[in-house]
């Protein structure tokens, strides 16, 4: 591994409580790394002791096989080679383009300077907007010009708090796609941190999910949403909720009983023997949950988002149990009417009834269906 996190506590002097606690992650050369989770989880207080900004109280951290950080070692940022890219983007107003991007070249001949500056913008889309200053640019353009300026020096690491916050949303999840393209094109490792999962999945191919202080899963967008480690990361990860349920046996099938009727055939599911009488929590995907005005099973649309291609329902059962389903916004019902859905699980994602945020699922057992 390029970044190896291993065991990393952060505690502030005074404070009771780890910013950080125990963190261990890997982050593979070329690879697009992305720290995910609520307000005050620990994300940026992890990405800065990355960057040198903060020191370790316990564990390490190794940049390209070389401990940086440790209870004993600590390498001065300005000597980690790391890169940069603020919220603020922190741009020089007084400066134009070129000498925003070219500001940690002065190692450099001016010629070779000129060249590596044309270089990156080329890279970022913006050549020839050299002469242009900060307040001349969007602010799509000014993000790139910031990620330019730390792409020329040639980092070993690029870090990336951020950087999309002061942007619209639609612009957000455009610009994260374009940004892993370049990143991708000049071959960058790269540690991104951000609140949004649109941006996470848009740019990451590994992503972290945090939670006061705890990494609790270091995984792909697909296992993180399909495969989550903890309860924390099934609730925090797309839309869903949790249902009661029971895992019986009946015959040589497995059924779980849900307030939306029997799961059965599903490909992975735990076995009765993994709760006390089977009773549990079920993960309820939103797209688990199919409209199908045939259905024997009623719910009522207590909340609509429009999405553009599909609505986003909240629904409360007739038993009081609320779940959630994604729509094609051409079925435009209104809230207070009841319409029939269908459950529809490939695997069951089951965790004790009631339990913390850190509680693992209980392992579901790969079966054929039918």
């Amino acid at each position: 591994m390029f970044l190896s996190v291993s065991q990393l506590s952060i505690r502030y002097p005074g404070s009771a409580q780890s910013a950080v606690d125990g963190v261990s992650f890997g982050l593979s050369a070329g690879d697009i790394g992305v720290l995910i989770g609520p307000s005050g989880c620990g994300k940026t207080t992890l990405l800065r002791a990355v960057a040198g900004l903060e020191r370790a109280s316990a564990g390490s951290i190794l940049l390209g096989g070389e401990v940086v950080s440790s209870a004993q070692t600590h390498t001065p940022a300005e000597q980690r080679r790391i890169g940069m890219v603020f919220q603020d983007y922190a741009l020089f107003p007084h400066l134009d383009v070129a000498r925003n991007v070219g500001f940690g070249l002065k190692h450099l001949g001016e010629r070779e300077r000129q060249e590596r500056v044309r270089e990156v913008l080329a890279l970022v889309g913006l050549d020839g907007l050299q002469a242009r200053h900060p307040h001349e640019l969007s602010g799509g353009q000014q993000q790139r010009v910031a990620l330019a300026r730390a792409l020329a020096p040639s980092p070993r690491l690029l870090l990336l708090d951020e950087p999309f916050s002061n942007l619209d949303v639609d612009l957000r999840e455009r610009l994260a796609h374009e940004i892993r393209g370049i990143l991708k094109a000049a071959g960058a490792t790269a540690l991104f941190v951000t609140h949004d999962q649109l941006e996470a999945f848009a740019i990451g191919d590994v992503i972290g999910v945090m939670h006061q202080g705890h990494l609790h899963q270091w995984d792909d967008a697909y296992a993180l949403y399909h495969r989550p480690a903890t309860r924390f990361v099934a609730e925090f990860i797309g839309h869903g909720v949790f249902a009661p349920a029971q895992i019986r046996l009946s015959g040589d099938e497995v059924v779980v009983n849900t307030p939306l009727g029997p799961l059965q055939d599903v490909e992975e599911c735990p076995l009765p023997s993994a709760y006390e009488a089977g009773l549990c929590d079920v993960l309820l995907r939103a797209d688990d949950i199919v409209h199908d005005d045939a259905s024997a099973v009623k719910a009522r649309i207590v909340r609509k988002a429009f999405r553009g291609s599909e609505f986003l329902y909240t629904l409360r059962l007739d038993s009081g149990e609320t779940v959630m389903t994604h729509v094609p916004s051409h079925h435009n019902h209104a809230v207070g009417e009841w319409i029939g859905i269908r459950v529809a699980v490939d695997h069951v994602v089951t965790f004790e009834r009631g339990a913390g945020a850190g509680a693992p699922p209980a392992p579901a057992v790969h079966r054929t269906p039918g």
